[in-house]
Parts: C-alpha cells; structure tokens; sequence
C-alpha cells in the first residue's frame, strides 16, 4: 500500500450486476490501494431489478470505505453517476462500469498518465468485446452526436474516466438538467488524455441495460439538449425549398410568355402540398421537443433522488 497523501473516489452506477459486486469491489480496493491507503468506493444502484442493493449494504458493513447509494427508481446511468459525483470526497475521481468490461486494474495506469500533468485522461477501449451490430451502432451513433453536437466524441471512449477535483467541480457547475457525460467532459476543456485500455467480456448473466428505443431516445435528447444545429439546419433546408420553387417558378414563367406554354399537372401540386405539409408537421415537431425539453428543464426538479444510503450525512436528492 502506498503512503501517497491523496484521497481517491471511484464511482460504479449498479444495475443487474449483483452476481459481479464482489468481484468488482475486490479488484477496485485491490488496484486503489496501490495508489493510496485513503480511497472511497461508491456504487450507485440504480434500482436495480436483482438484489444489487442488499449486496451493497453488505459490502459497505463490512469495510466503512464502500458507500452505497439507492436512488428511489431508474433514473438512468448518466444520473447514477451525477449521483456518484455529487457524493464523492476525492482528489481524484475514477467512474466505470459495473460489468468488468472496465476494467478496475487500469485505474492505476489512469492515474499515471494524469500524473504527467493531465486533469481528465479517458480510457480509450481496444478492439471492444461488444457485437458486431452493438460495435457499429456506436460507431454511427458517435459519428451522427459528433456532427450535430459539434463535439469530439470518440466511440471508444465511455464511462471509464478519471477526473481530477477541478474538473468534477467544473462538472457539477454546469447547470443542464440533462446529463451525458461523454458531451459534458469534452465541453468543460481542461487538459485531457487518451489512454488506450483492454477491454474485456461480460461476466456471468450481466447484461446492458441500453435497449434500441433507450438509445435513440438518448440520442433525440442529447442532441436537443446540447445543440441547436437541427434547427439551424432545418432553416437551410426552408430556405433552400423557397429558392428551388422560386427558380421553378421563374422557369415556368419564362415558358409560359416565350413559347406559350400552359402550365398544368394537378398531380404534381398534389403531391407538392402533401410534401410540404410533411416538412412543416416535422419542423412543428422539433419545435415542440426542443420546448419540451425546456418544460422539464424550468420544473427544476431534481435529478435524481437517493431512497437509501449507507452513508448517514448524504443529501437526499439533487
């Protein structure tokens, strides 16, 4: 064990894992402790459907450095973690996954790369154990959050961070209602690090969380919340529709007083309303997400509330 005066927090949201908890705690203490003697796990159940949370409680009787949070239902992993942030003490703040695909051992080699001057240094997962179609829907998914949130995502970069406490600060600063760290991390700069990391399988019957529909209304309400670029680009698009008609239009003139022509086609102005009824029911629907997320933004409700918790003096909600 190392003498080293800092104090370390590592943040683990809980969901399914109740089969892994001992084995994840085990190998967090293990690779903190080469570290500092004074460190801190906190895992965040996130109303978990398994017995997550009894296992918690259990591990935290047991040794007085493990805290345990039980939010009231599932509010999602980015709020566990905002939960787990808001909750930690230490200088240096490490958050992962629950299911040891992160794994804890590369905590060290974090720490060590922050060591040469870094305030936020991302795990960047190697060749991911995650399906072929998982793999590829990330890849889109970034790609497609990368241009409308103008922000540097990486795919191989997810919850596997360790922040020092100026940038945690910086975090809980930030007054968006809703919370997605990897967008987060990149817009509050500070000087950051890529740190290439193994990745290893799923243990035992743990199992993502993330359905299709979770991840596309993840996506929706990412993009609404961080950028106006699909407003600005549904401007161009009208904008772009009017200069078309206008230069049909003057084509059609043009025709109609040089040679004569007779305009028709009651067909094509069908479909030219039924187009355009389309386009304007979409740029109202937009609209009215974007005024929506604003709704729920103004309610200032909290962001998620802690039902239990092993440790007495936390705040009860946030």
């Amino acid at each position: 064990m190392t003498n080293n005066p800092l104090k370390l927090s590592v943040i683990s949201p809980v969901y399914g894992a109740a089969s892994v908890l001992p084995e994840l705690v085990a190998r967090i203490k293990a690779s903190a402790a080469r570290i500092t003697g004074d460190y801190e796990i906190i895992l965040v159940e996130d109303s978990s459907p398994d017995d997550s949370w009894e296992i918690i409680k259990r591990l935290a009787a047991a040794d007085r450095r493990i805290i345990g949070l039980s939010l009231s239902r599932n509010f999602g992993q980015q709020y566990a973690l905002n939960a787990g942030l808001d909750a930690a003490t230490g200088d240096w703040i490490v958050t992962l996954d629950c299911d040891l695909q992160d794994e804890p051992e590369h905590i060290v080699d974090l720490f060590n790369e922050a060591s040469k001057g870094y305030d936020i240094v991302f795990a960047s997962r190697v060749e991911r154990r995650d399906g072929f179609i998982k793999r590829s829907g990330s890849r889109l998914f970034c790609r497609i959050m990368r241009y409308l949130t103008e922000t540097n995502l990486d795919h191989s970069i997810a919850n596997f961070v360790l922040y020092n406490r100026k940038a945690v600060a910086a975090l809980a600063v930030m007054g968006d209602y809703y919370k997605y760290y990897p967008v987060l991390n990149r817009w509050i700069g500070f000087r950051t690090a890529k740190l290439p990391v193994q990745h290893a399988g799923r243990k035992g019957p743990v199992r993502s969380s993330y359905s299709l529909k979770k991840r596309l209304d993840l996506a929706v309400t990412t993009i609404v919340t961080f950028s106006d670029k699909p407003l600005r680009l549904v401007m161009r698009f009208g904008i772009s529709l009017v200069a078309i008609n206008l230069v049909i239009a003057f084509f059609l003139t043009v025709r109609h007083i040089v040679y004569g022509e007779k305009v028709s086609g009651w067909l094509s102005i069908f479909l030219s309303l039924w187009i355009l009824s389309g386009i304007i029911i979409a740029i109202l629907g937009m609209m009215g997400t974007y005024m929506g997320k604003m709704f729920e933004t103004v309610k200032n409700r909290p962001r998620y509330i802690v039902k239990e918790t092993t440790a007495a003096d936390h705040r009860d909600e946030k």
